[in-house]
């Protein structure tokens, strides 16, 4: 878990991953947000579409923020073929990181050996490049959560995510499933779909173990900080 304690309010910022991921976005969303990303000292700046990626990678030009394309948003529905040829595209284009939907109609059916192969190949188009996988949980239940986390870590993806955050968002309940299965793996919990109140709620997130909160509230949760911590939520100084 994360010690809050001394944790400045920059430093919080690497918590958290920024993101516009508006039904109609401007070029001007776009560059305003990787501005905002900066100024709160986030971890990345994440988009909907490769096609922003230029223009990511040039208003972050000189940053230590990662450049995130989402790949196969927000339905997952894509061929595996098809989100390995988006993957590929986004790292060339110069994407550092990579938030992909998984198909969640297969995990329902349980052809497990196809999610897994699509994971693998979503890795091996990665070449390197972090990759963070989403669950989509508002579909799941508990097992099926385990389930998909188990072969995030099987396929080699960095992260297991809860959500893209244009449905439901996850439970308390469901991240600590997510945090339980994980435990002894190399790979790590990102939360998003942070539902209202988004202070209190991002951070509970972070202190059951997950380690990464992609919102577009960044800022709102990042402003928040010193209220929560002066009420002995995350201990005090």
């Amino acid at each position: 878990m994360i010690d809050f304690t001394n944790l400045t309010t920059h430093e919080l910022g690497k918590y958290f991953d920024y993101s516009v991921l508006p039904k109609q976005t401007t070029e001007a969303d776009i560059r305003n947000g990787c501005r905002t990303a900066v100024k709160y000292n986030c971890k990345a700046f994440c988009y909907s579409s490769a096609e922003w990626t230029p223009i990511v990678k040039e208003e972050l030009e000189g940053t230590d923020l990662q450049i995130g394309a989402a790949i196969g948003f927000p339905f997952g529905q894509q061929s595996s073929a098809v989100k390995a040829f988006e993957t590929a595209e986004a790292v060339r284009l110069g994407a550092t990181v990579l938030d992909n939907c998984m198909n969640v109609g297969d995990l329902l059916d349980k052809k497990y050996d196809k999610v897994l192969q699509e994971f693998k190949d979503y890795v091996d188009a990665a070449e390197g490049v972090e990759t963070k996988m989403i669950l989509e949980t508002c579909y799941l239940n508990d097992e099926q959560i385990a389930t998909a986390c188990k072969l995030i870590a099987e396929a080699g993806i960095g992260w297991a995510k809860t959500s893209s955050g244009q449905y439901e968002g996850p439970t308390l309940e469901q991240v600590l499933v997510m945090v339980d299965t994980l435990k002894d793996t190399d790979a790590k919990v990102k939360v998003a779909g942070v539902k209202f109140p988004r202070p209190q709620n991002a951070y509970a997130f972070l202190m059951a173990g997950a380690e990464l909160i992609g919102t577009r509230a960044a800022p709102e949760i990042i402003d928040a900080f010193e209220t929560v911590r002066s009420i002995g939520m995350l201990g005090t100084r």
